[in-house]
């Protein structure tokens, strides 16, 4: 881990903690961030040459796995091209026909640069389409960091204990409701008071940033009656869109948001987002509309060739069948890893995205989140690191599977586990 170690001093001379991004700091668990070289499959490999299954998978968008050929080979073609243009191209034009086909909800896109700018974005048009201000989110869902969306968030807000942040005016909080995640009542309650100044509801709609947990169907239901208030839903599916199906999450849970967020998947690996949804709704949007948004790089050629390769190979190969059956492998092999080993873990898992839970009780919402045992995490990470497996480095961060995972390297993982379990010191 020399190289790395290097690389970090360097980097913590003239990046902020070292890092572009907090979690990666290692802060949660300890120890020196692991530097990448480069990635093959469901591989890394590190600038110390050390070679890794890797879970973090870009934190999601790399079902396809590092360095796809059909990826490669599309990004290659359009940079050739140009990189940027600032001006419209076909490509996007595709990659908009694609995902207004596969998810019902969303008859009109506007793409951006990341699931940040996404959210950012429906909440503006949520609030220019109502003529309301106030918002409500759930305890623990992490939306990016805008301001509106950054009170009491998960993510990296939840690795390193923080709330909330500076810099955010009181009096734009206010503006922002949190309600529990997983609490139909608080929702219900909430609404009956309240729902006719309510611009919107934004929830992700399987939370996967304070570990993945999945919703009830009382919350489902208070979920789908936000509308008889006159108040938007949007789905925030940065993480599970085009990963939990094809269509996304809200097909498989038959709920119907008014805006949907997307990110990662659609990037093939890129920074982008997207926002979408009816086109009464959408077409409120500058140039149609009076609510503005723009951006420089939205759109672009590269990033956007990239994500059409990547849902053309999903939408023709259908992998999720199998991803499912690879995470339930890996999810049955390691809670009989650690009942043999007597550690107390649970699992929550959907398809290929999984969290491994320090706790003993079923984890439903923030609050069972951070009763898991934060110190247990932090030494089978680096235990498990040393045997070759890369995961998140948090405990409130989803495992990620993709097509390039074989059995092979779920087989290792699991042993990786049990012989990380063992070394465990409760």
């Amino acid at each position: 881990m020399s190289g790395s170690a290097r690389l970090f001093e360097r980097a913590k001379k003239v990046l902020v903690g070292g890092v572009n991004s907090p979690v990666r700091a290692f802060g949660a668990v300890g120890g020196t961030p692991v530097f990448i070289s480069h990635g093959k499959g469901s591989h890394i490999f590190d600038v110390d040459g050390n070679e890794y299954i890797d879970y973090v998978m870009s934190w999601g968008p790399l079902i396809l796995g590092h360095a796809h050929e059909e990826i490669l080979k599309a990004v290659r073609e359009y940079a050739s091209k140009g990189t940027s243009f600032g001006a419209p191209c076909e490509v996007e034009v595709e990659m908009a026909e694609l995902v207004t086909s596969a998810i019902p909800s969303v008859e009109m896109v506007r793409f951006v640069n990341s699931g940040t700018e996404a959210t950012m974005s429906a909440i503006r048009l949520a609030r220019g389409v109502t003529g309301r201000k106030r918002i409500v989110k759930f305890d623990g869902c992490y939306h990016g960091h805008t301001d509106s969306l950054l009170v009491k968030a998960g993510s990296g807000a939840l690795t390193f204990g923080l709330p909330g942040s500076p810099g955010i005016p009181d009096e734009l909080s206010a503006l922002t409701t949190v309600l529990p995640y997983n609490d139909a009542n608080a929702l219900d309650d909430y609404m009956k008071k309240h729902g006719e100044e309510t611009a919107c509801v934004i929830v992700e709609l399987i939370a996967g940033n304070m570990g993945v947990i999945t919703p009830e169907h009382d919350f489902l239901e208070a979920l789908k009656n936000v509308r008889s208030h006159g108040a938007l839903l949007v789905a925030d599916e940065v993480i599970t869109g085009f990963r939990v199906a094809f269509e996304g999450a809200q097909t498989v849970l038959g709920i119907e948001p008014d805006i949907t967020c997307l990110g990662k998947i659609i990037g093939g690996g890129f920074p982008v987002g997207a926002y979408g949804g009816p086109k009464d709704i959408m077409t409120k949007l500058a140039p149609l509309g009076d609510v503005y948004q723009a951006g420089t790089l939205s759109g672009n050629p590269v990033a956007m060739a990239a994500g059409l390769a990547t849902l053309r190979i999903l939408k023709k190969e259908r992998p999720y069948d199998r991803l499912d059956k690879i995470g339930k492998t890996l999810e049955n092999g390691l809670l009989e890893a650690a009942k043999e080993t007597d550690v107390s873990i649970t699992i929550n898992r959907v398809g290929s995205v999984l969290t491994v839970f320090f706790n003993t009780q079923k984890v439903k919402n923030l609050e069972a989140a951070k009763s898991s045992n934060i110190n247990l995490f932090s030494q089978f990470f680096h235990s498990m690191l040393k045997r070759g497996i890369y995961l998140p480095p948090s405990q409130f961060e989803g495992w990620f599977i993709s097509t390039a995972h074989t059995e092979d390297d779920i087989r290792k993982t699991i042993e990786a586990a049990r012989a990380s379990f063992k070394e465990l010191k409760v």
